[in-house]
């Protein structure tokens, strides 16, 4: 049987969320859960396996406008002070439960964790988690690859190339400020790709990207190895195909591992359950509950839940690992027809849903890592990089327009729902390219001032918001920050027509919206480099 490799490829990412206007802001709760239960986590383990030479590689990519948020002290001052309250409870809880064994181990269990979070995140990162991945980088284990600077899909801003090349470009600098060095790979917002955004890809310096199964499969040139092996662009660039099969055993909400019925149950929390005198404390004025990450329940059924049992499901995760490697060694099998190909199985997943979505994601992805490892087993893991330096065969082709989205294309992104942003963002993006030919060079207070108009622009262009309008979840914060970032612009735009500067708002803007520090506004005059 020929050799097999593995990749997984993580993706980091949550839209920009920062309110310096208010003492306590709901939404960024979404960065304070991923730190505590997908991004720390993850660290302890991936520190543990290089603690003991396990000589894994893994690929991670981080968004810019996560970056941003993880480097921001006010945001990181924010999640020490959400700690400590989730500490309290945990105290509280320990006291409550002290009779129950059952509900005081998970108390325990959770109250720990939280404290571990604590001493990672202030003594050992200071607060600065980037350098724990960053740490490991340099170690060979992982490599750190980029997204488009707020995650905008891009097929829908093909028509509008200095957009591309502005998403692309600050992801690719603000990649080089958090981490040293410029990236070799990078992540297409929803795996969103149409023909021609490689072109881009390839004027930025980037090697490779992530593809769909189906955008493979439907290339211009029918690709002989499939989703196995890369496809090689005529741009110079190397699309890895998505295998739908490793993927969806992990990813499928129906049939897919974190359905099982011994795992944790994910909406099932204190927060809602215990009485609002209680809690109140610890959720949002002026009563409105929320999750707190104390969880005592089993996903079970739709409506009787059983207890949680840790260490049935630490035992359900290794059967998991074993059967998920059982199930690429068959897929190799089955492709020993073609000699000359070394299989690579390329499972690509939204970083937040191990540990924080599938709680036990972490142990699980802990011990697919290791069964891998062992000795005979005829899989590894690799890195897309480390892959291409291997003379494996290769394919040529471009991949058809494709995302990773629901029935496959751009419906989540571009519906009956959400299509109204549309026509007031691509009008942002013709009137920053006018400001730039009408303002080539400037400094001082318009500069500041252009500087802002571009952070708006790509802040408005974000995949989050659109995505959900789709989906239905906290639709009215998502209309307000669109609403929000192309008054701002349209508000400088006017300004600047005038040939004012409004300097007291513009201080106000910059603060709270603070994100790309070494923002140039002149990156939306630049001309197509992708055509």
């Amino acid at each position: 049987m020929n050799k097999g490799y593995l990749s997984f490829i993580l993706h980091a990412h949550l839209p920009f969320v920062r309110h310096p206007e208010y003492e306590r802001f709901m939404e960024e709760d979404w960065l304070f859960e991923a730190l505590s239960e997908t991004y720390l986590p993850l660290l302890r383990m991936l520190n543990n396996l290089s603690a003991e030479g396990i000589p894994y590689k893994l690929t991670l990519s981080i968004s810019p406008t996560l970056s941003a948020m993880l480097t921001d002290e006010l945001l990181t001052t924010r999640y020490v002070k959400h700690l400590e309250r989730l500490i309290e409870l945990g105290e509280k809880e320990v006291v409550r439960v002290e009779n129950d064994p059952e509900f005081l181990d998970l108390a325990t269990m959770y109250l720990s964790l939280f404290r571990q979070n604590m001493e990672d995140f202030v003594d050992l990162y200071r607060k600065n988690i980037l350098w724990g991945f960053r740490n490991l980088e340099k170690e060979g284990h992982i490599e750190i690859i980029t997204t488009a600077s707020t995650h905008a899909f891009l097929p829908l801003y093909t028509e509008f190339p200095q957009s591309m090349e502005a998403q692309i470009q600050s992801a690719v600098i603000s990649h080089g400020r958090n981490f040293g060095k410029k990236p070799k790979g990078f992540w297409l917002p929803e795996m969103g790709y149409s023909p021609g955004i490689d072109q881009y890809l390839k004027a930025n310096n980037i090697k490779y990207f992530f593809a769909a199964a189906h955008g493979i499969i439907l290339a211009d040139t029918k690709p002989q190895y499939g989703v196995f092996a890369p496809l090689k662009l005529p741009s110079g660039t190397f699309a890895f195909g998505r295998d739908f099969n490793a993927a969806d055993a992990v990813w499928s909400s129906e049939t897919g591992y974190p359905s099982d019925p011994v795992y944790r149950e994910f909406y099932r929390d204190i927060g809602y359950d215990l009485p609002l005198d209680y809690i109140k404390p610890y959720i949002y004025e002026p009563d409105i509950r929320v999750n707190t990450g104390y969880k005592y329940y089993a996903v079970t059924g739709e409506t009787d839940k059983v207890v949680y049992n840790r260490s049935k499901a630490l035992k359900r995760v290794d059967e998991h690992a074993e059967h998920f490697i059982e199930q690429r060694v068959k897929q190799m099998k089955k492709l020993e027809e073609v000699p000359e190909l070394d299989p690579l199985f390329v499972v690509p997943f939204d970083a937040e849903l191990f540990g924080h979505w599938w709680f036990e994601g972490v142990d699980w992805l802990e011990s697919v890592i290791r069964k891998v490892h062992r000795a005979g087993s005829p899989i590894t893991t690799i890195t897309p990089e480390y892959y291409l330096k291997n003379e494996f065969p290769l394919q040529t082709g471009t991949p058809s327009f494709s995302s990773w989205g629901n029935k496959g294309y751009a419906e989540v992104w571009l519906d009956g729902k959400n299509d109204w942003i549309y026509r007031h963002i691509h009008k942002a993006i013709e009137r920053m390219a006018e400001l730039v030919h009408r303002f080539p060079e400037e400094s001082g207070l318009k500069l500041r001032v252009l500087n802002q108009a571009a952070r708006e622009v790509l802040l408005s262009m974000s995949s989050d918001w659109p995505f959900i309008m789709k989906t239905g979840t906290t639709v009215p914060y998502a209309e307000k920050r669109i609403r929000e970032h192309i008054h701002n612009f349209n508000y400088i735009y006017d300004n600047l027509c005038r040939n004012t500067v409004d300097t007291a708002w513009l201080t106000v803007v910059e603060k709270k919206n603070n994100i790309f520090p070494d923002m140039d506004y002149r990156i939306f005059g630049k001309k197509s480099t992708g055509k």
